[in-house]
């Protein structure tokens, strides 16, 4: 049995290193390493995937939250409402900019924000909601849309652990995470489920003249070369990455089943272990599985974390702390009440090792050591 990684990137390289290692080497004899044509190329491919008119590559996923937060023209003192359990970077750049991180708790069972919880956190500062799909599965955004509707507020959706997952509406319709709101973001970041071999990130959107004030703040500020319309960063998509995209992308739906497959088969093994709780599915939403989180009940989670990796099995804990508690938003955020969903999370969580290249040896494997560490 190989060696049991949380993601597996050298086995996934492997298998379509023929491509991948041709896509490189192209970018090299061409040298066009700055916005090369495999750049246009891949946002191009990016926006068919996704069923959305415009797509603006751009260096990071970071990068990518806090350009569309200047392209909607937020301004200092400008309230933003953002989950307390998710990645830093979500907030951060809500502090960067000088707009107050509002922060909310979660459901207990999707690990995302809700239009209920959103509403007890507005006021008349209130310019934007982002709703972070967290663990690759969306947030309920009908209801979030409708609210953001009635208030007059914008909507950011952060996917980037979410990229190719379904939002199903009532109707029948569906779409893509990152395509229902104002302005997707994302991040190629290498461990996510489209991953690029360094870093990038991406922006989409269905309004043009938003897509157009994105695709030059993102560059300088440039309305064309020499003349700046407004304040902008440097931030691109390197051609190499772009070019490896370029190739993982048509493997994106294969990943994403084989992810799927995976979570299922850990679902079935370890659904009957009373002392934790399997993720939860819902029914607007498909789940990509960018983490397979487990709530580990009995304060018994860090003592599990302890116990696999004692046995050679990696676990991660995905976050320890909740945002309101981070001492970086102590002085220019607020928390809506005590958050005690999110705190309840940060003492439970812990995911397992889930990737394109699972072997079902591996999962047999953290199974029966989960299984006997309870006994």
């Amino acid at each position: 049995m190989e060696k049991i990684q949380m993601v597996d990137l050298k086995s996934q390289y492997l298998k379509i290193k023929s491509s991948i290692d041709s896509a490189i080497a192209d970018c090299i004899d061409t040298t066009a390493f700055i916005n090369g044509p495999q750049v246009k190329q891949f946002t191009d491919n990016l926006s068919a995937y996704l069923d959305v008119p415009y797509v603006i590559a751009c260096a990071n996923g970071t990068d990518a939250l806090q350009i569309a937060m200047m392209a909607l023209g937020l301004e200092r003192g400008d309230e933003v409402i953002v989950p307390s359990f998710t990645y830093v970077a979500t907030a951060e750049v809500i502090g960067l900019l000088g707009l107050v991180p509002v922060m909310v708790d979660v459901d207990p069972s999707s690990f995302n924000i809700t239009a209920d919880i959103i509403k007890t956190a507005l006021s008349p500062r209130t310019k934007a909601i982002v709703p972070v799909h967290l663990f690759g599965q969306c947030a309920d955004m009908t209801p979030i849309m409708q609210l953001a509707k009635e208030h007059g507020l914008y909507v950011i959706e952060d996917t980037a652990q979410a990229l190719g997952a379904d939002y199903f509406f009532a109707d029948g319709r569906k779409m893509k995470a990152g395509t229902i709101g104002n302005i997707g973001t994302t991040s190629f970041f290498p461990s996510k489920n489209l991953g690029c071999y360094g870093d990038g990130g991406a922006l989409y959107t269905r309004n043009k003249e938003l897509a157009d004030k994105i695709g030059m703040i993102a560059n300088h500020g440039q309305i064309k070369k020499y003349v700046h319309k407004y304040i902008g960063v440097n931030s691109r998509l390197d051609t190499l990455q772009a070019a490896i995209l370029n190739v993982k992308l048509t493997h994106l739906d294969s990943y994403a089943n084989a992810r799927q497959e995976a979570a299922k088969y850990y679902d079935t093994k370890l659904g009957d272990v009373s002392e934790l709780s399997v993720p939860s599915r819902s029914e607007y939403s498909s789940h990509v599985f960018h983490q397979y989180t487990l709530k580990v009940k009995d304060n018994k989670r860090n003592e599990l974390k302890t116990y696999l990796e004692s046995k050679g099995i990696p676990a991660m804990i995905y976050y320890p702390i909740p945002l309101n508690d981070q001492e970086a938003f102590m002085n220019i955020g607020r928390a809506i009440g005590n958050l005690p969903v999110s705190r309840e999370l940060c003492s439970q969580v812990l995911s397992l090792p889930i990737h394109t290249e699972m072997e079902k040896a591996q999962q047999d494997y953290i199974i029966e050591n989960i299984k006997a560490f309870f006994k």
